[in-house]
């Protein structure tokens, strides 16, 4: 099976937890009532990272991706964006704060990369602070 049918799957999944036959625990749950659990996954992951566990940072890993796309079903069903859109804003965020890689900019140092890093995101933050407003 290819890894993006494993994607389509996972996302067939989530439709199916959160559908008429669904899951009644999974339907109840909000944004804010999943964010114990999620505290609770990242702590996890951290520790397996720190006991340079493999199979337990793939296990937490996953545990973290369920919660990605946990919220991005609530966010679905209230018609407010779906994982596709996180996707998409994640791989537009990527691009622009790669300049070196996807774009013209010179780069001599790691220095160099998390200080421009930085530069852009202080930008997009202002950037988002004017259009709220």
């Amino acid at each position: 099976m290819s890894k993006t049918t494993h994607f389509n799957k996972l996302k067939k999944i989530f439709a199916r937890l959160h559908g008429k036959n669904g899951c009644s625990w999974d339907k109840k749950q909000t944004h804010k009532t999943l964010i114990p659990y999620l505290r609770e996954e990242i702590r996890e992951l951290i520790e397996a990272i720190n006991h340079k566990d493999t199979e337990h940072i793939k296990e937490e890993l996953g545990d973290i991706l369920l919660h990605v796309m946990f919220q991005a079903q609530i966010a679905q069903k209230k018609g407010l964006f779906d994982i596709e859109d996180v996707i998409e804003e994640l791989i537009d965020k990527l691009k622009r704060r790669h300049p070196h890689v996807f774009g013209k900019v010179k780069v001599r140092s790691t220095k160099e990369i998390l200080h421009n890093w930085k530069k852009i995101k202080k930008q997009e933050q202002e950037r988002n602070k004017v259009c709220t407003k």
